[in-house]
């Protein structure tokens, strides 16, 4: 076995023992204590057009969903808008709550599978509440991630990993989307559509998935790319993980299109649920662009072109997604006990598991 390097006291002054990293950049560069073949670089400072477009985009988006409503408003009226919130009653209410329950429940789960795979796991009563909290804040908070945003920096301090703890949120919530938007081409292809598609979707589908597919062959090249990968490897898509993040992902997504169907069908849609479902899917992934206002303006702007598409009106779509919007909220109100009485846990430590 080798030695250990021992300090004698004997050298210049300002000299650093060996094997001891020294604490500041001058001594750090210095002859006495650099090592060949090591190349010390600051961090990048983020371009101008970087900072302008941090500094602006938050307002474009509330802008621009903004704008979506009052195109819709221009044009129709607050008559659908009033006639959603008249839609909504206590049956409806109840329905929201309970399937909220099970799409929250599952939503954690999810998480908590990821975080496990990260090393940075936690009891599923605690992602529960925790989600419930976050669900609330993306409701009513301009931008629609907030809550996330705050379910992350929590979990990573209570997890003393604060980058893998974020990150871990970060996996999760993609996990959701990619499922979705997948889900929702499999049933424009199995059910019955109230309106034709062009023959050229399922082809222009298969492009943009290659275009998607070599951009993540580019940049997986970059240092952060191949911790990304790395990472979704171990926690989304190893064997022990994938069937749950799936399984609850379906469920996350069919819950909220059930709600929308509910929602639509106490506003007055005569459609059948099998027809309104494939319409929900696709109204709900329009709430994945980050042009919103708390989930508010695209989702009732493609709600009333594919309620007029399908022959059922424009208000009536208006009408369905302000009722949703209503109900969703509704499914988040537990969310406020959470954020005034139970703050995120430590993870426990027998939940935690290493990565791989």
């Amino acid at each position: 076995m080798d030695a250990q390097p021992r300090f004698t006291g004997a050298g210049p002054v300002g000299a650093v023992p060996p094997g001891i990293a020294p604490l500041n950049r001058e001594c750090a560069q210095s002859p006495a204590v650099a090592r060949p073949g090591i190349t010390r670089t600051q961090p990048d400072r983020p371009s101008p057009t970087r900072r302008a477009v941090a500094r602006w985009w938050p307002r474009i988006r509330l802008l621009a969903g903004a704008l979506v409503l009052i195109v819709l408003i221009w044009r129709l009226g607050a008559g659908p808008f009033l006639a959603g919130l008249a839609a909504v009653n206590v049956p409806t209410v109840l329905a929201a709550l309970a399937i909220g329950a099970v799409t929250t429940v599952c939503s954690a789960w999810r998480w908590r599978v990821v975080a496990a795979r990260l090393g940075v796991g936690l009891p599923l009563r605690t992602a529960v509440a925790a989600y419930y909290g976050s669900q609330f804040l993306n409701s009513t908070l301009p931008g629609g991630v907030l809550g996330d945003v705050q379910r992350a920096v929590r979990h990573g301090r209570a997890s003393g990993e604060p980058g893998r703890g974020m990150r871990s949120v970060a996996w999760e919530r993609a996990a959701g989307p990619v499922v979705h938007l997948a889900l929702t081409a499999l049933l424009l292809v199995l059910l019955p559509m109230p309106w034709g598609l062009p023959s050229w979707w399922s082809g222009l589908l298969i492009v943009a998935i290659a275009v998607l597919a070599g951009f993540a062959l580019t940049v997986r090249r970059t240092r952060w790319a191949a911790l990304a990968v790395a990472e979704v490897r171990s926690a989304l898509l190893a064997r022990a993980a994938w069937p749950q993040v799936l399984a609850a992902s379906v469920v996350v997504a069919l819950g909220h299109a059930l709600t929308f169907v509910i929602a639509a069908r106490s506003a007055g849609v005569t459609a059948s649920p099998g027809q309104l479902f494939p319409v929900a899917m696709l109204v709900l992934a329009a709430m994945l662009l980050p042009l919103n206002v708390g989930g508010w303006g695209p989702r009732e702007g493609v709600a009333a072109g594919l309620f007029a598409a399908a022959g059922w009106g424009a208000a009536p779509g208006v009408a369905a997604a302000t009722a949703f919007g209503v109900l969703a909220l509704v499914a988040t109100l537990p969310g406020i006990v959470v954020l005034l009485a139970r703050p995120l846990g430590r993870p426990v430590a027998g939940e935690v598991r290493p990565v791989g």
